[in-house]
Parts: structure tokens; C-alpha cells; sequence
């Protein structure tokens, strides 16, 4: 799209977008690891902040690709290339300290395996089942992005007061995860509408419904007492919705 005019061979355009989509991504990713390996941010922040900001970035980074049908494969080599290596990091295949500091509450490496690891595949998951015409896949992960995201925030600074069914999560970061849901993931299917990429183009008001409904499901699949497996609930949970609504 945005790269269209400049170039008459969709496989060149392609793979001049992997590679800015890429530097974008690796640039966010170092500038807050060299942050948290200095100890200008506390690990656990680094972290949801990588988590919030790496999805919206790659998300935007859409747009650079052709409308060719290998144009969602080459963006997809982004999060596989980079999910791979945290893979191997969290393996102890490799060793990069400022990534396990960034990314990990307790410093072990095989927490990555985890959170980290799952966020990377959903992803890869996405990007090829659903790219950019569709909106339920940047619903699902604008979700998971912004409001599983701001949640942690939230709640370890605000969340005093726990849910009654689930001692580790907060009214506070609940209120932060429906609020971040809902503006991520219609403030991004508002943006992709009025770049066309949609046929036909989603009736706003419509979707703002639907996507409240989808945030506030999501913000009680979070809130469930189970640990690590958010990413995947989250997402599994606006998807299906999605899928159904939109």
C-alpha cells in the first residue's frame, strides 16, 4: 500500500518491507532493553511496555506491504524471526541479558518461554489467517496488546483492592484492561478503516458496539486466576467473538 508507488515488483516492495518492519521492531525492542539493563526501567514496566508497544508498531507496519498473496507470508518472517530467538534465549541456546531483563519478572531466562513466547506465535498466527483486510485480527491483537497490557500497570500500582475470586488480579487493572481494550482496538480498526483497508468499510458506530462487547468478555476472561496464559485466552476469547460480531 503506502510503498505502492514506488515500486513496480511486489516481491522487491515486500521484501524492502520486511526489512523496515524488522529495523522498526528491533530498534523498539533494543531501545527498551538497553533502558531496563540500565536500570532506568523497573523489569516488570519493561516488559508490559514492550508488550504494549511491539504489536501496534508491527500492526502499522501493515501497510508498507503489496496486495500480492505473499505479501502476509514476508510480514510474517518479522515475529517468527524475532519469536525464535527469544525461543532460543529462553532454550539457554543463546545468551542476551538485556532481552531476559526486559522481558522477565525474576531474571530466569525460561520465562520467556511463556508470555513472551506465546505473544510472538499469536502474532505469526494472525498475520497469516487474517492480515490486514480483516478486522478481527487486529481487533484480537490490539486487545491483547493495549489492555492485557495496561492491566499489569494498572494493577501493581493501583490494584489495592483484589477480585474476589482471584487474589493476583485487581478492580484497578480490570478497569484499566476493559478501558485499554476498547481503545486500542477500535481506535486501530478506525484507522485501518480510513486507510480502505476494509471491504466494505466498517459502519463505525456498529463496530464500537461490538467492540465494547468483545473488550468487556476479554477483561473477564483476565481476570480469571491463571497466570501466564493471558495472551492466549485474551486473544482466543476476541477472536472467536470477533469472528461472530464484526
Amino acid at each position: 500500500m503506502w510503498l505502492d508507488p514506488y515500486f513496480e515488483n511486489k516481491l522487491v516492495q515486500d521484501i524492502v518491507a520486511t526489512v523496515i518492519t524488522l529495523a522498526a521492531a528491533l530498534l523498539w525492542l533494543r531501545a527498551v532493553d538497553a533502558l531496563a539493563e540500565r536500570g532506568w526501567l523497573e523489569q516488570r514496566l519493561s516488559r508490559k511496555i514492550i508488550h504494549i508497544g511491539t504489536g501496534p508498531l508491527y500492526v502499522l507496519c501493515w501497510n508498507l506491504f503489496s496486495a500480492g498473496p505473499g505479501a502476509r507470508w514476508a510480514a510474517a518472517l518479522v515475529p517468527l524471526s524475532i519469536t525464535l530467538q527469544l525461543a532460543a534465549v529462553g532454550l539457554g541456546w543463546m545468551k542476551d541479558e538485556a532481552a531476559v531483563k526486559a522481558m522477565t519478572r525474576t531474571g530466569d531466562p525460561r520465562e520467556i518461554l511463556r508470555g513472551p513466547l506465546y505473544y510472538g506465535i499469536i502474532f505469526i498466527v494472525c498475520t497469516l489467517i487474517f492480515w490486514r483486510h480483516s478486522p478481527v485480527g487486529i481487533l484480537a491483537l490490539m486487545l491483547m496488546c493495549g489492555g492485557d497490557g495496561l492491566a499489569d500497570i494498572v494493577g501493581r500500582r493501583w490494584g489495592a483492592a483484589k477480585l474476589p475470586f482471584s487474589a493476583e488480579k485487581s478492580w484497578a487493572g480490570s478497569a484499566a484492561m476493559g478501558a485499554g481494550s476498547f481503545a486500542f482496538a477500535f481506535g486501530f480498526l478506525m484507522l485501518f478503516n480510513a486507510f480502505g483497508n476494509f471491504t466494505p468499510a466498517l459502519d463505525l458506530g456498529a463496530a464500537a458496539g461490538a467492540v465494547g462487547v468483545i473488550a468487556l468478555a476479554a477483561t473477564l476472561v483476565e481476570a480469571l486466576p491463571f497466570r501466564d496464559i493471558d495472551n492466549l485466552t485474551v486473544t482466543l476469547t476476541a477472536l472467536l467473538l470477533g469472528l461472530w460480531l464484526l
